[in-house]
Protein backbone atom coordinates (compact mmCIF):
# COMPACT_ATOMS: atom_id res chain seq x y z
CA UNK A 1 0.00 0.00 0.00
CA UNK A 2 2.93 2.46 0.35
CA UNK A 3 4.23 1.68 -2.45
CA UNK A 4 0.93 2.81 -4.24
CA UNK A 5 1.06 6.38 -2.11
CA UNK A 6 4.41 6.61 -3.52
CA UNK A 7 3.56 6.42 -6.94
CA UNK A 8 0.25 8.21 -6.71
CA UNK A 9 2.25 11.28 -4.78
CA UNK A 10 4.65 10.99 -8.17
CA UNK A 11 2.20 10.87 -10.39
CA UNK A 12 0.74 14.39 -8.76
CA UNK A 13 3.73 15.61 -8.56
CA UNK A 14 4.42 14.70 -12.16
CA UNK A 15 1.07 16.38 -13.15
CA UNK A 16 2.00 19.29 -11.05
CA UNK A 17 5.68 19.69 -12.74
CA UNK A 18 3.63 19.30 -16.01
CA UNK A 19 1.04 21.59 -15.85
CA UNK A 20 3.93 24.35 -14.22
CA UNK A 21 5.23 23.62 -16.92
CA UNK A 22 2.60 25.00 -19.40
CA UNK A 23 1.66 27.51 -17.93
CA UNK A 24 5.47 28.74 -17.93
CA UNK A 25 5.26 27.98 -21.58
CA UNK A 26 1.72 30.00 -22.20
CA UNK A 27 3.58 32.97 -20.06
CA UNK A 28 6.98 32.64 -22.71
CA UNK A 29 4.45 32.98 -25.12
CA UNK A 30 2.03 35.93 -24.03
CA UNK A 31 5.22 37.77 -22.86
CA UNK A 32 6.63 37.34 -26.65
CA UNK A 33 2.95 38.40 -27.93
CA UNK A 34 3.26 41.25 -25.82
CA UNK A 35 7.06 42.44 -27.07
CA UNK A 36 6.42 41.67 -30.42
CA UNK A 37 2.78 43.73 -30.01
CA UNK A 38 4.63 46.75 -28.93
CA UNK A 39 7.36 46.65 -30.94
CA UNK A 40 4.88 46.62 -33.71
CA UNK A 41 2.89 49.18 -32.33
CA UNK A 42 6.04 51.58 -32.08
CA UNK A 43 6.97 50.99 -35.98
CA UNK A 44 3.00 51.58 -36.54
CA UNK A 45 3.07 54.72 -34.78
CA UNK A 46 6.72 55.75 -36.50
CA UNK A 47 5.52 54.80 -39.42
CA UNK A 48 2.06 56.50 -39.28
CA UNK A 49 3.94 60.07 -38.11
CA UNK A 50 6.48 59.72 -41.15
CA UNK A 51 3.45 59.19 -43.13
CA UNK A 52 1.31 62.08 -42.02
CA UNK A 53 4.35 64.00 -41.95
CA UNK A 54 5.20 63.57 -45.63
CA UNK A 55 1.19 64.07 -46.81
CA UNK A 56 1.13 67.27 -44.52
CA UNK A 57 4.93 68.53 -46.06
CA UNK A 58 3.59 67.57 -49.49
CA UNK A 59 -0.11 69.63 -49.02
CA UNK A 60 1.78 72.26 -47.11
CA UNK A 61 4.57 73.54 -49.68
CA UNK A 62 3.20 75.08 -52.17
CA UNK A 63 1.64 77.05 -50.15
CA UNK A 64 4.57 78.04 -47.94
CA UNK A 65 6.84 78.41 -50.83
CA UNK A 66 3.92 80.79 -52.23
CA UNK A 67 4.14 82.65 -48.69
CA UNK A 68 7.68 83.51 -48.66
CA UNK A 69 7.74 84.34 -52.28
CA UNK A 70 5.04 86.72 -50.99
CA UNK A 71 6.91 87.99 -47.96
CA UNK A 72 9.56 89.44 -50.43
CA UNK A 73 6.69 91.32 -52.56
CA UNK A 74 5.63 92.59 -49.14
CA UNK A 75 8.57 93.70 -47.83
CA UNK A 76 8.69 96.40 -50.40
CA UNK A 77 5.12 97.68 -50.04
CA UNK A 78 5.13 100.47 -46.86
CA UNK A 79 4.00 98.34 -43.90
CA UNK A 80 1.89 101.31 -42.62
CA UNK A 81 -0.41 101.29 -45.57
CA UNK A 82 -3.26 102.03 -45.45
CA UNK A 83 -3.36 103.80 -41.73
CA UNK A 84 -5.78 106.04 -39.59
CA UNK A 85 -5.42 109.67 -39.95
CA UNK A 86 -7.80 111.29 -37.19
CA UNK A 87 -10.02 114.56 -37.97
CA UNK A 88 -8.71 117.16 -35.31
CA UNK A 89 -9.58 120.61 -34.91
CA UNK A 90 -6.55 122.05 -37.39
CA UNK A 91 -7.24 119.44 -40.18
CA UNK A 92 -10.77 118.29 -41.43
CA UNK A 93 -12.65 120.24 -38.36
CA UNK A 94 -16.16 119.51 -39.62
CA UNK A 95 -15.48 115.84 -40.06
CA UNK A 96 -14.92 115.68 -36.13
CA UNK A 97 -17.71 113.43 -34.69
CA UNK A 98 -19.29 112.40 -38.42
CA UNK A 99 -20.64 109.33 -39.04
CA UNK A 100 -19.35 109.49 -42.71
CA UNK A 101 -15.44 110.20 -41.88
CA UNK A 102 -13.57 107.11 -43.24
CA UNK A 103 -10.04 108.78 -42.02
CA UNK A 104 -7.61 106.34 -44.09
CA UNK A 105 -4.47 107.29 -46.23
CA UNK A 106 -3.48 105.01 -48.67
CA UNK A 107 0.06 105.51 -50.30
CA UNK A 108 -0.01 108.48 -48.57
CA UNK A 109 -3.69 110.14 -50.02
CA UNK A 110 -6.22 110.54 -47.17
CA UNK A 111 -9.83 109.88 -47.82
CA UNK A 112 -11.76 111.86 -45.99
CA UNK A 113 -15.29 110.37 -46.96
CA UNK A 114 -17.05 109.30 -50.06
CA UNK A 115 -19.14 112.87 -50.35
CA UNK A 116 -16.13 114.91 -50.11
CA UNK A 117 -12.79 112.84 -50.74
CA UNK A 118 -10.48 115.55 -49.69
CA UNK A 119 -12.60 117.04 -47.12
CA UNK A 120 -14.36 120.10 -46.33
CA UNK A 121 -13.10 123.56 -46.69
CA UNK A 122 -15.08 125.06 -43.40
CA UNK A 123 -16.42 124.04 -40.10
CA UNK A 124 -20.26 123.68 -41.88
CA UNK A 125 -20.19 120.43 -44.28
CA UNK A 126 -23.73 119.75 -45.42
CA UNK A 127 -23.63 116.18 -45.33
CA UNK A 128 -22.45 116.06 -41.84
CA UNK A 129 -23.88 113.95 -39.91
Amino acid sequence: MEELEKEFWEIIQTVADEVDQFFMGISEMVDTFFDFTEEVTEQLQESIATEIEDYFSEITEPFLDTYWDMEDVVSDIDSAFPYPVEATPDKNPACMGCIHYHGHAYGGNLLVCGMHPHGWDDENCPDRE
